[in-house]
């Protein structure tokens, strides 16, 4: 399988230079279930949790781990690789009993918090009683605002994406409250901006890894077939209709 840069456009043809395009090689008997996984969301997620996270090597254990947008292309990698790490609890927060039912039942996560229709206060206070030592946040907004009063000192966030913040034309990351930005300083919690692409040079070894991890790691991706159903796909997934990655099937 051949994989490229990040600026594809939605065409059923592509002529791309392998000089200015950053084309590699990805070795696998199945490109169409490891698209999502030895891509961006499997890159962002082990490479998240290994530059900000600090769950490697040993230092995840028994930390307990809270990540949102759990149901998602980066969420539900998340929760499975920080349980692999040594990471526990692990509790992912999402939108649906169907996406909790999931997240418990084939991903492994130890709890689920649906945020719609539960206080993710009450149930963090609940579920990480000695609180939060790593976060990976891929929502912002006032689910973040409710994980971040439950961090522990000197605990991590990785700052993934801030999707419910998206439609505001604030800098990012989003600025916090005085609250939250005075918890994070008092507590010496660690919170920076955190994408894939300043890590190239780590891309090679890191498919490496989760080579090794495949076989225990269960890849969700959500599959619409046909260009003309892109806008839609990209639609669903901004309203949380996708499980696992949102991807569009070009051609069986």
């Amino acid at each position: 399988m051949i994989s490229g840069g990040f600026n594809y456009p939605w065409k059923l043809y592509w002529l791309a230079s392998s000089s200015t395009s950053n084309l590699s090689v990805i070795q696998t008997d199945d490109p169409k279930l490891e698209l999502t996984y030895y891509n961006i969301p499997g890159l962002t997620v082990l490479l998240g949790l290994q530059e900000k996270g600090h769950v490697m090597n040993g230092e995840g254990t028994n930390k307990s781990f809270v990540v949102s947008g759990a149901a998602g292309s980066c969420g539900h990698l998340a929760g499975q690789f920080a349980g692999i790490y040594g990471c526990n609890p692990i509790i992912g927060i999402c939108g649906s009993q169907m996406k909790c039912k999931i997240l418990k039942e084939k991903l492994n996560f130890t709890y689920a918090i649906n945020y719609k229709t539960e206080n993710v206060v009450e149930k963090l206070g609940t579920y990480c009683p000695s609180g939060i030592d790593v976060y990976f946040d891929n929502v912002g907004g006032d689910v973040s605002e409710a994980v971040i009063s439950k961090m522990n000192k000197d605990s991590h966030i990785i700052l993934c994406g801030q999707i419910s913040q998206y439609n505001k034309t604030s800098e990012y990351p989003p600025p916090l409250s005085d609250s939250e930005t005075q918890l994070l300083k008092d507590q010496n919690i660690t919170r920076e901006r955190f994408t894939v692409i300043n890590y190239m040079d780590k891309v090679t070894d890191t498919r490496l890894k989760l080579k090794e991890l495949k076989p225990r790691i269960h890849v969700i991706d959500t599959v619409n077939s046909g260009l003309k159903n892109a806008g839609k796909a990209f639609c669903d997934m901004m309203n949380g209709k996708n499980i696992g990655k949102q991807l569009i099937s070009l051609t069986d």
